[in-house]
């Protein structure tokens, strides 16, 4: 049975894994789990969907080379490192366009973004520990919590699904998880 590459995004191993082994189809999935990413940056700060597709194969080429060279060491989560990359090449593009043009003035919203990779690997952490939390919540609540907060099912359905006499039992249990995932959350 061969190994397939998990459905859109690629793990952050598969990725490094797939390009020391020259897996086509682990570039592939790298291009495109996180360009809808880096485009929708690149439209926010004065930028087209070309100039989106230079940056991205930019940044692609970075980690390649990186990871081929032998010293790469993944700090953060391979999406925030793409995204920091990215943002550096096309703030370094602004600012080059800014000398010929002598308007640093058009780019000042674009030097703002500073503080979004140190959110983005803020956003990790806290997913990454709300991940440990819920796993250590036990049942029913990992599922109660995961059904309502993730695949939307409602009240009702989660009181038919566990047996509940009345959705307002249903509410207090998940109510009762809540509480025992933020104290989990909290102590991680």
């Amino acid at each position: 049975m061969s190994i397939k590459l998990s459905s859109s995004v690629p793990t952050d191993r598969e990725v490094v894994l797939g390009i020391l082994n020259n897996s086509e189809e682990a570039l592939n999935k790298l291009y495109a789990g996180y360009y809808p990413m880096v485009l929708q940056f690149i439209l926010n700060n004065n930028g087209g969907e070309d100039d989106a597709k230079d940056v991205y194969q930019e940044a692609i080429i970075v980690l390649y080379n990186k990871i081929k060279g032998g010293n790469f060491e993944l700090s953060s989560k391979l999406k925030t490192y793409l995204y920091s990359v990215s943002r550096r090449i096309w703030l370094k593009k602004l600012t080059q366009q800014s000398k010929k043009t002598n308007n640093i003035a058009d780019f000042e919203d674009v030097l703002t973004v500073d503080e979004d990779v140190e959110h983005h690997e803020q956003k990790d952490i806290q997913f990454d520990k709300m991940k440990v939390a819920l796993e250590s919540l036990g049942e029913p609540c990992k599922t109660i919590i995961e059904d309502f907060y993730i695949h939307s099912l409602s009240m009702h359905d989660i009181c038919e699904k566990f047996g509940y006499t009345n959705t307002d039992n249903a509410k207090t249990q998940k109510y009762k998880c809540l509480q025992r995932l933020k104290k989990l959350f909290f102590q991680s």
